[in-house]
């Protein structure tokens, strides 16, 4: 994935999923230090687009609600075993689809709990 695609996906995720959640103006885009989340062309496009992003310290995954989600999509992915990039793709929409809202609402309520851990482990690993 490039900046170009990260773009397009912002543009046709984002701002739908905001007005589906009634979030108004009061969210906040959270993004790691990928490049294409970084790069001058996504940093412009989304200050021409007026989505303000949450400023993120490089390597620090455990603080990220989307690592755990990914890491459990992960899991459940692999043990479907898909045979090609055909069935990868789709057991990845597959087993999307049935996360419900209730798993992302928990990942983001344990956020509080998440920092602590990591302010006491120093910026360490911690059990998250």
């Amino acid at each position: 994935m490039n900046s170009a695609v990260y773009q397009k996906i912002l543009k046709e995720n984002v701002r739908p999923s905001v007005c589906d959640l009634k979030l108004k103006r009061t969210w906040v885009l959270q993004q790691d230090n990928d490049p294409k989340h970084t790069s001058k062309s996504t940093s412009e496009w989304l200050k021409k687009n007026k989505m303000k992003t949450l400023e993120w310290p490089s390597q620090s995954p455990d603080l990220n609600p989307i690592e755990m989600l990914w890491h459990d999509l992960k899991k459940v992915v692999h043990a479907r075993k898909p045979s090609n990039v055909a069935e990868l793709q789709q057991f990845c929409k597959d087993e999307w689809a049935k996360i419900p809202p209730q798993c992302c609402n928990r990942l983001i309520a344990s956020y509080g709990k998440r920092l602590i851990a990591v302010v006491a482990a120093k910026g360490g690993p911690t059990s998250y």
